[in-house]
């Protein structure tokens, strides 16, 4: 059985060790370890995750058999038209397969929806196989785009989009 709780403050370091070991194994053989460290750094700080919490993002952590086993972060970008961002999804590479992800897509995409929401946005990077899953997940690729992150490096990226209205 999965299950689902709202992420505190006092979660921020079980965020940062499951993103830790879910990029490693994802983003090294497409963009390199470097640039995997940069952007460990950048975005999965102490300070940026507390920053987002306080800015009204919601992480959900998943629990299977008492082990916490994935997160997923998430927020509204667009008031006016009622769109969120899925910002972060990451399941522990011993859960794939187990439904974790769809279960954290769905409990999203229900709070979103009886909050008003009407679309569902995320980035994935264009090498990486969760776009697959993502699409399954209902999902469409809406525009490809090339962000600078600093530091020389780009995230090459999907824009997808879920209406979910």
């Amino acid at each position: 059985m999965i299950l689902l709780r709202k992420a505190k403050e006092q979660d921020i370091p079980l965020i940062r060790e499951i993103a830790a070991a879910t990029w490693g194994p994802t983003y090294v053989p497409i963009i390199g370890q470097e640039q995997v460290n940069y952007m460990l750094e950048k975005m999965y700080n102490d300070g940026v995750l507390l920053e987002q919490m306080m800015q009204g993002h919601l992480f959900l952590i998943a629990e299977i058999g008492k082990k916490d086993m994935a997160f997923a972060g998430y927020s509204i970008t667009d008031h006016d038209n009622k769109v969120y961002k899925l910002h972060k999804l990451y399941v522990l590479p011993e859960a794939h397969g187990k439904g974790v992800g769809k279960f954290l897509i769905n409990e999203i995409v229900n709070a979103i929806r009886e909050a008003g929401g009407k679309k569902l946005q995320l980035n994935v990077n264009r090498e990486n196989k969760a776009k697959d899953f993502y699409e399954r997940a209902g999902f469409q690729i809406k525009e490809t785009v090339d962000l600078d992150i600093g530091n020389g490096f780009f995230m090459n990226d999907y824009v997808m989009e879920m209406d979910i209205s």
